[in-house]
């Protein structure tokens, strides 16, 4: 089974404004995190490769299909799981009739195995109990989970998530993260998040985007090494860290450019990401 996602120079402008910036990467299964600061383009990016919106320029295939044709756009659309930010909920639909509504427009003809299949997915997010409850009624983290069992209905191929852990509570987020782990067994699927944790946890891939581009691509790992000896923790306030913040030991965590004989720390994710955005604001203010 082909489970390649590969883009290749994509471009786009929105009202006079460039929001994708020649972006291109590769993913070849498995789970891989979209990390990026408000404004970098995630969204925007997540839509293209689910055929919301084309691209300006560029290309992209997706397992295999090209969605530049219309055979392709269709090949894609029935092995796409797709959780927008707003899923767009009729406030009168019950749980149940919406992730129906979903697998119906997925061409799921037969009314038995289409039935079975959506209490199936409402069952994997932990819904079953509310599934006939209107989705108005519901809170804002039952109803993320209502759009994340939509956009598994049908086992899709390559599943586009946009901010799944939205509103979820910490019991929430554990069961959410088991659940993608296991979708990406097998799948493609590409998860933006702010939650570096999530990455941490999930992610055997890694993109950051910012200001509308690719400032990294790859593992976990490699993204936490970015910050391997730019992590020191000092009594007080550091003046020339790029950021800092009061852990609850009382002392102060700091990244950016050590002093000389600071006492540095092991980085996190979260270190690398900064890093990698303060080096890109850094290229930024060079040019």
């Amino acid at each position: 089974m082909n489970r390649t996602v590969s883009a290749s120079g994509l471009t786009l402008r929105l009202g006079g404004t460039t929001v994708l910036d020649d972006v291109s990467f590769r993913l070849d299964g498995g789970v891989t995190g979209l990390l990026g600061p408000n404004g970098a383009g995630k969204t925007t990016l997540l839509r293209v490769l689910a055929t919301a919106v084309p691209a300006d320029r560029g290309a992209f295939t997706a397992l295999g299909h090209d969605p530049a044709t219309a055979a392709g756009r269709l090949a894609l659309r029935r092995s796409l799981g797709y959780l927008p930010q707003d899923p767009g909920f009729h406030p009168d639909f019950t749980a149940f009739a919406f992730v129906d509504y979903v697998a119906i427009l997925k061409e799921m003809t037969d009314r038995g195995a289409r039935h079975r299949e959506v209490r199936r997915v409402l069952d994997e997010v932990g819904l079953s109990d509310v599934r006939g409850k209107r989705v108005k009624r519901l809170s804002g983290g039952m109803r993320r989970r209502v759009a994340l069992a939509a956009a598994l209905v049908g086992g899709p191929g390559f599943a586009v998530l946009d901010e799944p852990t939205a509103g979820l509570d910490p019991e929430q987020r554990m069961r959410f993260r088991d659940l993608v782990a296991r979708l990406g067994e097998g799948r493609t699927v590409l998860l933006s998040t702010h939650q570096t944790e999530d990455v941490a946890t999930l992610c055997h891939r890694v993109i950051v985007l910012a200001g509308g581009r690719v400032r990294f691509e790859g593992t976990p790992a490699e993204l936490t090494a970015r910050a391997a000896g730019r992590v020191w923790s000092s009594a007080g306030r550091a003046p020339g860290a790029r950021a800092g913040w009061r852990t609850a030991a009382g002392s102060f965590r700091n990244v950016g450019d050590p002093p000389e004989g600071a006492d540095l720390l092991e980085p996190t994710l979260e270190d690398g990401y900064l890093i990698a955005l303060d080096d890109t604001a850094a290229e930024a203010t060079a040019r």
